[in-house]
């Protein structure tokens, strides 16, 4: 198709590297000319915990959308429907996962949602759940707390055993427990969530975690953690590239739960079956007082009428990923890697610890993508370091420095010493 020729210009058309841990050190990074429209090797971006550059190839993902759309019309939702299946697939393997199915959403919250809302939550008012959990799913807690529900926070911290904690505030008035793998904060790994999902089990409450800050950044099968029978959350918008608009809720197998907040297309083969079929009378009873649901899995989570586009951009990098390499082992060596270099560097500039201090004191095994430091004038580093080039991001008073695998050690030590200029400016003003 013309059109989609139009885009498909140099590195959207060559193929992809095959990465190894140490080609990604290198000064330019292979992998570059696969992100010329976000300009990687132009902008020092430490965003990668938060939003990382798409490769180009995600523009044909997008323009491939628009072209089924314009050939197909309404027709288009089989090829839709085969691209989310793509996505669905993609998730699976992220998390070595044979058993789980995949509802697919647009926000982790939009998810939660739904599974908060299959929850016995009338026969069991309790949710246990940390003190580090990110907004969408702290907010909503508190205000199911105003509605009554008993909300008990567990301390995230120490990160190492925050799943034995939180076991043993798991009762029989429990409907759920809801964690994060790796903390959005502080990036510190839960550990000993296979005893929270063994008292899960035990007393039948369900166990959610939350896998988005590990997704992409270290291998997370979920056998290894005992999690086969766990609900499972995170999206593709950071270390997997996606973009917007792909989030998803991995079911357990075997799973009969009716979230009240349910769209239509939990019912979508079943209308399938129905067309043609005599509708009742207006004013008749209804055979069944029920809402129906599919007999098991992520079908019965499934929401409504979707934007598209935003699953065909997740396939085209999903692809990506594939054919250059970057697979989960890989992906944590190089991740490690850059922490180091950051960490080293920013050590050595031997900063005032008023001004700038780790938020973290585990090794850097044990934690995921990137680096944490408390800073009383987080927003105005944040901001001479863009005035440099240097892309970060802070919450409150938590500065953060994510790598991403297109990114070269030149690159990150250029970056420190952006921020070692910054502190200084800071310094002399009086910041700390």
């Amino acid at each position: 198709m013309p059109a989609e020729r139009g885009v498909a210009r140099g590195s959207e058309r060559s193929q992809p590297v095959i990465a190894s841990a140490m080609a990604l050190r290198a000064h330019p990074n292979p992998l570059w000319p696969h992100y010329r429209r976000f300009r990687v090797a132009e902008r020092l971006l430490l965003t990668g915990h938060s939003h990382q550059a798409w490769p180009d190839v995600a523009l044909r993902g997008l323009v491939r959308a628009f072209a089924d759309a314009a050939a197909h019309v309404d027709a288009k939702w089989e090829r839709a429907f085969a691209v989310a299946e793509r996505v669905r697939r993609g998730y699976a393997a992220w998390l070595a996962d044979r058993e789980g199915s995949y509802a697919l959403g647009t926000s982790v919250h939009e998810l939660l949602v739904r599974f908060l809302s299959a929850l016995p939550l009338r026969e069991r008012p309790r949710l246990v759940t940390t003190d580090g959990e990110f907004h969408s799913l702290r907010r909503q807690l508190e205000r199911l707390g105003e509605e009554g529900i008993e909300i008990v926070r567990v301390a995230a911290r120490p990160a190492a055993d925050v799943g034995e904690r939180m076991a043993a505030a798991v009762d029989e008035q429990t409907a759920a427990a809801l964690v994060s793998a790796v903390f959005f904060e502080t990036a510190e790994i839960a550990g000993a969530l296979p005893a929270l999902a063994a008292r899960c089990e035990a007393v039948g409450a369900e166990l959610l975690v939350d896998v988005y800050h590990a997704l992409g950044v270290l291998p997370y099968p979920l056998a290894a953690h005992g999690l086969e029978r766990a609900f499972v959350t995170g999206g593709g918008y950071k270390y997997l590239q996606l973009g917007e608009g792909n989030a998803f809720l991995r079911v357990p197998p075997g799973c009969r739960r009716r979230p009240v907040v349910t769209g239509w297309f939990a019912e979508f083969a079943g209308l399938a079956e129905q067309a043609g079929r005599p509708q009742p009378r207006p004013g008749a009873a209804r055979a069944a007082a029920a809402v129906q649901y599919p007999e098991e899995g992520a079908a019965r989570f499934a929401g409504a009428t979707y934007e598209p586009a935003s699953h065909y951009r997740a396939a085209a990098v999903l692809d990506f990923f594939d054919r250059a390499g970057l697979r989960p082992e890989l992906l944590r060596q190089s991740y490690l890697h850059q922490l180091a270099v950051l960490a080293e560097g920013i050590a050595a500039l031997d900063a005032d610890p008023r001004l700038l201090a780790p938020a973290s004191a585990v090794p850097l095994p044990a934690r995921g993508g990137f680096l944490a430091y408390r800073t009383p004038v987080a927003a105005a580093i944040c901001r001479g370091l863009r005035v440099r080039g240097v892309h970060a991001d802070h919450r409150g008073a938590v500065l953060r420095l994510g790598p991403a695998p297109y990114l070269s050690d030149q690159q990150l030590l250029q970056a420190v010493a952006a921020l070692g200029e910054v502190l200084r400016e800071q310094g002399e003003a009086g910041g700390g």
